[in-house]
């Protein structure tokens, strides 16, 4: 399934999403902060854990449809087909799932085989995202990615012959990459007429193997002009190809937006099974216990092991602000008055005169979007125009 979002589309997303969180992976990335492990020795019990946790939650949103079921983590493609088929399974029997659910799975080009591939496109699953990050042998060595750069073109050559609806990963601002190799990188998923690409900077996350690497001298640290640079080389060249800059982070082909993304950056509600998992009701969000062990003993004794918060009207507005501003659908002047109220109004158009005059944000009507000058610092930007 895929979904056209057109910038000024009213198009709204029905439903819930599902986020599964499968936390497992045959090696850990050096800048990987995510919860993980690299030992399967507990992926029978946590798939049963997976399985009874969504049948445990089944009245949460039972008034929903499901809209999207997203398999994340860790590394789903580690997965077979057959334990794929049982959490599917296991949503399809507790859920109202909707007529043509849009259904990802993240996948690791080292994971892909031939035969995979065709097992995969025979099943429920109809999208891929595929976690290339680079085509450079020393970028994916300096990431301590699993596959090499032939292993990723091998991937894409065949999931192209099976799978309409894929998206690609790719990182920028790795040290040592020039800005002609990064667009040599764009260029090779343009090749193989991927219809959307999520990228992200190449980020130090404390505690990680690349931070204490940087900190050793192992390896230099991330230049943020450099990850500048080359953010802006990818928004000219994929615009240029006809992609739509639709999130900070993610471009896609007309009717090829990532449905379950979308739903989270327009507020929509969902559900995170697994452990770490988030989940979001609208009015309160809740996580789950990051340890698989604690994870998997809590929910065979039925219990959610999960912390939950409530939101209060300054955390809407904020959050409201920052998936906003990511977005072309920006954020709606009226739909602050309306959800939170003129004080709110008020306080936003202040707060953005600045950033108006600079011209990092624009009005587009009654909407403030960020301008093509401000993405970059996007994120700074809504930090400086929320409601402590």
């Amino acid at each position: 399934m895929s979904l056209n979002l057109e910038p000024h589309s009213t198009t709204t997303i029905d439903g819930v999403g599902i986020y599964i969180h499968i936390p497992f992976c045959k090696q850990a990335c050096f800048y990987c902060d995510f919860h993980f492990s690299t030992s399967l020795k507990k992926k029978d019990e946590l798939i049963d854990a997976l399985i009874l946790e969504l049948e445990l939650r089944k009245t949460e949103f039972e008034t929903n449809t499901v809209a999207t079921i997203y398999f994340g983590g860790g590394t789903p493609s580690v997965l077979s087909l057959d334990e794929i088929n049982r959490i599917l399974n296991a949503v399809f029997t507790n859920y109202a799932v909707t007529e043509n659910p849009e259904i990802t799975l993240e996948a690791n080009p080292d994971d892909l085989s031939e035969s995979k591939i065709i097992e995969l496109s025979k099943s429920k699953i109809n999208r891929l995202s595929i976690g290339v990050q680079s085509f450079f042998e020393a970028d994916l060595k300096l990431m301590n990615r699993a596959h090499n750069a032939d292993e990723a073109k091998r991937c894409l050559t065949l999931a192209t012959q099976y799978f309409d609806n894929i998206s690609v990963d790719l990182i920028y601002g790795i040290p040592g990459a020039s800005h002609k190799q990064w667009q040599d990188n764009i260029q090779t998923v343009l090749d193989f007429n991927i219809p959307h690409i999520s990228s992200y900077a190449l980020t130090v996350e404390p505690k990680t193997a690349l931070d204490a690497l940087i900190k050793k001298g192992k390896i230099e640290n991330v230049n943020e002009a450099q990850a500048e640079v080359q953010f802006h080389m990818l928004i000219e060249q994929l615009t240029a190809h006809g992609f739509q800059h639709y999130e900070l982070s993610n471009f896609g082909k007309s009717g090829y937006f990532s449905v379950n993304n979308s739903a989270y950056w327009q507020g929509k509600k969902y559900i995170g099974i697994g452990p770490s998992a988030h989940s979001f009701t609208g009015e309160s969000r809740s996580w789950n216990i990051a340890n698989n062990s604690k994870y998997i003993k809590a929910i065979q004794s039925k219990t959610l092991p999960s912390e939950i918060e409530n939101l209060s009207d300054n955390d809407k507005y904020n959050e409201y602000i920052m998936t906003g501003l990511r977005t072309i659908w920006g954020v709606s002047l009226q739909t602050i008055e309306t959800q939170f109220g003129s004080d709110f109004k008020a306080y936003l158009l202040a707060q953005s005169d600045k950033y108006l005059k600079e011209e990092l944000l624009y009005l587009d009507g009654d909407t403030l979007k960020i301008s093509n000058k401000g993405k970059f610092l996007s994120d700074g930007i809504a930090s400086h125009l929320f409601k402590i």
